[in-house]
């Protein structure tokens, strides 16, 4: 190659942008990837724009989560993912994926974990042994990663209250506490990804 040809291809690759990858897991119930959770994907592209690679697998057998199948799904997505990888969960998705990340650290190093409308597990929230936190839930998570809480005031599925006891599990979590926002959020993640566009800013 002559050094001229060097000199186009090394200019070329630096106005190359590496987008950031994105993970999205999920919530429950029959029709939530396709119907329910898609939406709040879509609003997370069209905030975020061409910059990041969002990724939403289905999650198995959707209308009847099970932790061990969903886990071991969020594990393999986990496997293809740089460094530096934001994480954002829904519904049974965050409370799956943040119970994951607990028990079992993985090799990555996290950009970010977002958790929207995540049931809490445990006393004074739902019932049901598969899911219960381990008592030192913020203690086991990823350090050094920022963690955010989202959770609509107006949310019938997972009451306001869950927000509350996650916010006391994991004191290092920032908790949003957002009035007129359903379960959905309304299918407005606005909030959302503006902190990951504050992290990307070192803000």
């Amino acid at each position: 190659m002559r050094s001229g040809d060097v000199k186009r291809t090394v200019r070329a690759n630096e106005g190359m942008s590496v987008k950031r990858q994105l993970l999205f897991v999920q919530g429950g119930g029959a029709g939530a990837h396709d119907e329910w959770d898609s939406k709040l994907v879509e609003s997370l592209g069209r905030e975020l724009g061409p910059d990041y690679e969002i990724r939403y697998p289905r999650m198995p057998n959707e209308d009847d989560p099970s932790y061990a199948a969903w886990k071991a799904t969020i594990e393999r997505e986990f496997a293809t993912l740089d460094d530096g990888a934001i994480l954002v969960g829904h519904s049974i998705g965050a409370t799956i994926l943040v119970n994951a990340l607990a028990e079992q650290p993985s090799e990555r190093k996290f950009g970010a974990i977002l958790l929207i409308a995540a049931p809490f597990v445990g006393e004074g929230g739902w019932p049901g042994d598969d899911l219960k936190p381990p008592r030192d839930l913020g203690a086991r998570l990823p350090r050094g990663v920022p963690i955010h809480f989202y959770h609509g005031l107006d949310d019938e599925t997972a009451p306001p209250s869950h927000a509350e006891l996650y916010a006391r599990a994991v004191p290092q979590a920032r908790v949003h506490r957002l009035p007129g926002r359903d379960h959905q959020l309304n299918n407005d993640l606005r909030e959302v990804s503006a902190a990951i566009r504050s992290l990307e800013a070192g803000l």
